[in-house]
């Protein structure tokens, strides 16, 4: 079999399989997503986590979970906006890490019987933001790999009704 005929293959293999590589890539940052979530709600340091904007990352957090859930599926069929949308949504994580987590790093927070504390510590930090991170490059990379396979087998096919 020439070199020629393996990529032609290759290609063609694309217009009868699912792009699970990225599919799976948003999955796996939807798991780190919720984490990060877990790590931050099952945090009680004072009131600092009782107000608006908490209630308003609760809403984000299921929306972001809802919206790359979605573009899992759209990816895994070859659906380009989708894979630009889970970039879109890896840029949003990296952003995240920049407002709650920041804050509460840097907040000092008086709770009953104890002298002042910061919010969040600095392995806790650490540990989201670390998680923010995974899932970000999970979502741009699942992007990437759906925008390349998704030109491709688009290419292909114009090959093929070209022929």
């Amino acid at each position: 079999m020439s070199e020629h005929s393996a990529a032609y293959i290759k290609r063609d293999r694309l217009r009868f399989t699912k792009n699970k590589a990225s599919s799976s890539l948003i999955l796996a940052a939807i798991a780190a997503n919720a984490l990060y979530f877990v790590s931050i709600y099952r945090t009680d340091v004072g009131s600092y986590y009782y107000k608006m904007f908490i209630g308003l990352s609760i809403v984000y957090n299921l929306v972001f979970m809802l919206v790359a859930f979605l573009c899992s599926e759209g990816v895994k069929n070859y659906k380009v906006g989708y894979a630009y949308t889970s970039i879109v949504l890896g840029a949003l994580q990296v952003g995240r890490i920049f407002y709650l987590p920041r804050e509460a790093h840097e907040t000092q927070s008086t709770v009953v019987g104890t002298e002042h504390l910061t919010v969040m510590q600095d392995d806790q930090f650490n540990y989201v933001v670390i998680l923010l991170c995974i899932s970000a490059a999970l979502l741009i990379i699942a992007g990437v790999i759906g925008i390349m396979k998704t030109t491709t087998l688009k290419n292909h096919q114009a090959e093929i009704d070209n022929d």
